[in-house]
């Protein structure tokens, strides 16, 4: 892709996920990742109703009635875009594919947490790391992010979540909020990874799929490959019995990735190609305020 046009493609991205940012998403992403504690702000005089434990007993006793400590969240947050970029995600039979939803995605991610001041960063996966990119704050580091995914184009087809997760442990010491976004289509464990990662990060999991894959259209006898593993298969697309099978595949692929998110208990949200990312998300966001 030439520079003007990926610049153009970003600009058009930035546009669109930054204002579902400002007027959707500000507030809920704030109530729903909270900082990583509570930090010292200042000393006053007590108020009916203030937590007792939090009286300041040095202040208190040099001056003529009761002091408290008053904390505020410490807000600086670190955000993480686990991003899968093997060949399944260039899958797309509507209006994008998997891998260009995932982009919008990680753009209003990305800029909703600069809009509260925290770092952004990101790990282009496939079986291996494509590009790590060190989490930094501002608006500059996010449309590189933004710039990167667009136009990188992966060296490996198959995909390795656990290897992955490991990586990102490895990378990443600070307890940070993760974002994994994957279509999750890995015949490889990697349900104890993410369940590691999530003991000392916040794992949160974007699910991506695409309604074509359930659904063979009539077109005779073809040969259907495997992005990623490059396997070949020679199918009848007539046969009801063969499409139902497909179907019935499929569905329960989607119904595996389900049980093994909830199984790790990772908060997640299932989006598809054709369908708007602002309500699952806001679904999504609004489960984890308590």
């Amino acid at each position: 892709m030439e520079t003007k046009e990926l610049l153009k493609k970003v600009k058009q991205i930035e546009i669109k996920t930054k204002g579902l940012t400002n007027h959707i998403f500000s507030g809920e992403y704030h109530s729903a990742f909270k900082g990583i504690g509570m930090a010292f702000s200042e000393v006053r005089e007590y108020q009916i109703g203030d937590d007792v434990r939090n009286i300041d007993w040095n202040v208190t006793a040099r001056f003529d009635g009761p002091f408290v400590k008053v904390f505020e969240e410490e807000r600086e947050l670190t955000v993480m875009l686990l991003i899968d970029i093997s060949d399944s995600a260039n899958f797309g039979s509507t209006e994008k594919s998997k891998k260009e939803l995932s982009t919008e995605i990680a753009a209003v991610l990305a800029f909703s947490a600069i809009a509260n001041n925290d770092k952004i960063g990101a790990i282009f996966f496939s079986d291996k790391i494509e590009k790590f990119i060190p989490p930094k704050k501002g608006r500059k580091h996010a449309l590189m992010i933004l710039r990167e995914l667009i136009e990188f184009t992966p060296e490996s087809k198959e995909t390795d979540i656990s290897f992955a997760l490991s990586y990102f442990r490895n990378a990443i010491k600070r307890r940070s909020i993760a974002f994994l976004i994957s279509d999750f289509i890995d015949d490889k464990d990697y349900l104890q990874s993410l369940q590691i990662a999530k003991r000392k990060h916040d794992m949160v999991a974007i699910h991506l799929y695409d309604e074509a894959e359930r659904t063979l259209p009539k077109m005779g006898i073809i040969r259907l490959e495997n992005a990623e593993s490059g396997q070949k298969e020679w199918i009848n697309t007539q046969s009801k019995s063969v499409r139902n099978r497909y179907a019935a595949s499929f569905d329960e692929q989607q119904k595996n990735i389900h049980y093994n998110l909830r199984k790790t208990g990772v908060d997640f949200a299932s989006i598809a190609t054709n369908e708007s990312y602002v309500l699952p998300l806001m679904k999504l966001f609004k489960s984890r305020v308590v």
